[in-house]
């Protein structure tokens, strides 16, 4: 399969939106966290989706960089819960150095490689690529549990995705992603969405009006507030947030 393509403009229920391709390699290190908690809530609540507001459409067409307007619409590649950073990038794979342009991209290419193929027949990479095709990955429940392995959440942006909606996060991989500034954790107000999606469900996530859609099944859910966290992932990682603050001085300053 062929890596993804650069960006284009895809039109969804009359309203145009930013198909996003995978991040180029970062060029900031690795960096330690905040601590942030999750929490799950019982019951699904999701209603008929509409079209994008034209104020998304808008600022994804226009590639705005506000956290929160930000807008990303693509397939989503669908797991359960209790996926733990062993399925995410196994062990295996964490001599991988991600400040290496060359070693980032083959760390993105076994993204995923640890889950059970009987589960998942459909690789999130497919064999002898470097990307994937899905935007979003899309999870129920503690998604990111077991070790505390700042590589995932690396291998998951390194093949391209560019956000994560699930029910709830282990703390650490939340953390990680956050000071990385790779992925999106984005959380449902909700359980149970992962059940109604697909692995190839066509999905908006719309930070602006904290909503994931899936324009497959024709539902709309909820999402919380990324807050504080989206500035942070928005600059790529706390260290890069640091600097364009001025808590740190700039690479340039240095």
């Amino acid at each position: 399969m062929a890596a993804a393509a650069p960006s284009v403009v895809a039109t969804t229920a009359g309203a145009s939106t930013a198909v996003l391709s995978p991040r180029p390699a970062p060029t900031s290190a690795f960096l330690r966290r905040t601590h942030v908690t999750s929490h799950r809530h019982p019951t699904l609540k999701c209603r008929r989706a509409g079209p994008l507001t034209p104020a998304a459409a808008a600022a994804a067409a226009a590639g705005g960089s506000s956290p929160s307007s930000a807008v990303f619409h693509g397939e989503a590649f669908v797991v359960g819960d209790n996926i733990d950073t062993d399925q995410i990038i196994p062990a295996e794979h964490l001599t991988l150095v991600p400040s290496k342009p060359d070693e980032y991209r083959k760390l993105g290419s076994f993204a995923f490689a640890g889950l059970p193929s009987a589960a998942y027949p459909t690789p999130f990479v497919a064999p002898g690529e470097e990307s994937t095709r899905y935007a979003v990955i899309v999870g129920g429940a503690n998604f990111g549990c077991g070790s505390s392995r700042e590589h995932a959440p690396v291998a998951l942006g390194a093949a391209g995705a560019r956000a994560v909606v699930a029910e709830s996060y282990a703390r650490i991989f939340f953390r990680n992603s956050v000071a990385t500034g790779e992925v999106y954790p984005l959380e449902l107000a909700d359980a149970g969405a992962w059940k109604e999606c697909k692995t190839g469900d066509v999905v908006t996530v719309d930070l602006g009006n904290s909503v994931f859609i899936n324009h497959t099944s024709g539902k709309e859910y909820k999402l919380k507030p990324i807050g504080d966290a989206g500035p942070v992932i928005e600059a790529g990682g706390i260290f890069a947030y640091a600097r364009k603050t001025g808590m740190i001085a700039s690479k340039a300053a240095a």
